[in-house]
């Protein structure tokens, strides 16, 4: 495995105007801790400290007037990839009206996928108006990263569930579709029943071990902050195949140095580390 080599495939930005008043309304939303203050220039360190040779920055439009802005930003990103070590997915909402439009656009820029975020976005992930994004990301050969599961900063909603995600895969067909958070977010015993044989990637962002309070009391217990253990955490990249399995932080909700050794320390082979942090990435990315 080349060490040297590391892509983090799911983390988070913001434009250095907006980045402290994001973290700031995320972190209290959330109650957890951010590792860094939201910048590309806080996440280029982090990746120096780490070792991470590239990280993908999944951006999410929470209202359709955010979209073109959001997709204008990450071209802007993909533009110094080769200087900064960043790479941009676009974002898309669900009531945006040109979908196609704005997919061929992104499609000619060379961005590689999207993010969608059902929880933020207020919106199934089977519901037709998330369908038809998928069906023209299927047709252009996009990439979709989704939020799957819970959200920490949204208890109790779920727009994104195995079951919706597996209705949506059977409505649209074969597409390239990644669920962040291990396939669902604190529904894992349901992403292992019904997801492994769906053809869909997961990523490890935000899942192993714990999470990491911001300090303002909320969380009483460890049980509350208990994420997956390594046993549960092996056993679903067993099931999936380390083949459809890639490796993400969700920085800066977690600390990407920690994250990697973290999974670093799983009882996984060798191949199959580095098919998750690195491999799988560069096949998805064209790189």
């Amino acid at each position: 495995m080349d060490a040297e080599r590391i892509i983090d495939f799911h983390t988070h930005t913001f434009p250095d105007a907006i980045a402290e008043r994001a973290i700031s309304r995320l972190s209290a939303a959330s109650h957890t801790k951010a590792f860094t203050d939201g910048t590309e220039a806080a996440l280029s360190a982090s990746m120096a400290r780490a070792g991470i040779a590239l990280s993908v920055i999944q951006p999410v439009a929470t209202s359709p007037a955010q979209v073109i802005k959001i997709n204008d930003g990450a071209l802007r990103i993909n533009e110094r990839t080769g200087e900064t070590g960043l790479l941009s997915f676009g974002s898309m909402h669900p009531d945006f009206e040109d979908v196609r439009r704005e997919l061929v656009r992104l499609k000619e820029g060379g961005i590689r996928g999207i993010k969608l975020h059902p929880v933020y976005q207020g919106v199934d992930f089977d519901d037709p108006r998330c369908l038809r994004i998928l069906e023209n990301c299927a047709e252009l050969g996009l990439c979709v990263l989704i939020h799957a599961g819970l959200d920490v900063g949204f208890p109790g909603v779920v727009h994104g569930s195995p079951r919706m995600i597996l209705h949506a895969l059977r409505e649209v067909g074969p597409f390239t579709l990644i669920l962040a958070h291990m396939g669902g977010w604190r529904c894992w015993d349901e992403v292992l029943e019904l997801l492994p044989q769906s053809g869909a990637y997961i990523d490890t962002s935000f899942s192993l071990g714990r999470m990491t309070p911001n300090g303002d009391g909320h969380y009483q217990t460890e049980d509350e902050l208990r994420l997956m253990d390594e046993e549960s955490f092996v056993r679903l990249i067993r099931a999936f195949g380390a083949e459809r399995v890639l490796f993400g932080s969700d920085s800066p909700w977690a600390d990407q140095g920690e994250a990697l050794e973290a999974f670093r320390r799983l009882p996984l082979t060798e191949n199959e580390k580095a098919q998750i942090l690195c491999w799988n990435a560069e096949k998805l990315l064209n790189i």
